[in-house]
């Protein structure tokens, strides 16, 4: 299902999204909807996300691969954040519960896995910044943006290596990927 639609399904109590580049996130949200879209995430390589020890890490799809089911929830409160960057999306991971979130490791914006209810950041009263993504859709591809990091995208590179932030679109690192929310 197109996670566009799949966020119409939250957002419908007053308040307008204002996302010039996803005008179906105009309609109205409804913040008593606190249950977490979920999915499988790919990356253009065919390589899903596991996890392995504390990391997130991209592999091929295989019929012995089990990837990690991907949770979303959208920011209560966009219009606190930049607009017209995309949807500012929590993502977590299942099964253990964990959250992403981008924190500052020697001087560099680092992904990081944390264990956090997606729902309590959903919830609290203003936006977790590191918690945040801005998620663009462009046909059938998504990207994630840092909010707390402008300009750091979610990437993936070489078979087994960890998921990872970074500022370089389209040199070295796959930051376009295959989101499927849904049964």
């Amino acid at each position: 299902m197109n996670l566009c639609l799949s966020l119409l399904n939250w957002w419908d109590s007053g308040q307008t999204a204002q996302h010039e580049d996803l005008p179906c996130l105009r309609k109205k949200r409804d913040d008593t909807r606190s249950t977490p879209q979920s999915g499988e995430i790919s990356d253009l390589d065919q390589q899903v996300w596991i996890l392995r020890g504390q990391n997130l890490v991209s592999v091929p799809r295989s019929n012995n691969v089990v990837p990690v089911t991907i949770t979303v929830l959208p920011c209560k409160y966009p219009e606190s954040l930049e607009q017209n960057k995309g949807i500012p999306i929590y993502m977590g991971i299942q099964d253990p519960d964990k959250c992403m979130l981008c924190e500052e490791v020697d001087g560099q914006p680092t992904l990081q896995l944390k264990e956090e209810n997606i729902l309590d950041l959903y919830k609290h009263p203003e936006p977790k910044k590191p918690f945040l993504f801005y998620h663009t859709q462009t046909g059938r591809t998504s990207t994630f943006e840092s909010v707390a990091f402008p300009g750091s995208f979610i990437a993936s590179s070489k078979n087994g290596q960890p998921i990872f932030l970074t500022s370089e679109q389209g040199k070295y690192y796959n930051i376009n990927f295959n989101l499927q929310i849904g049964p």
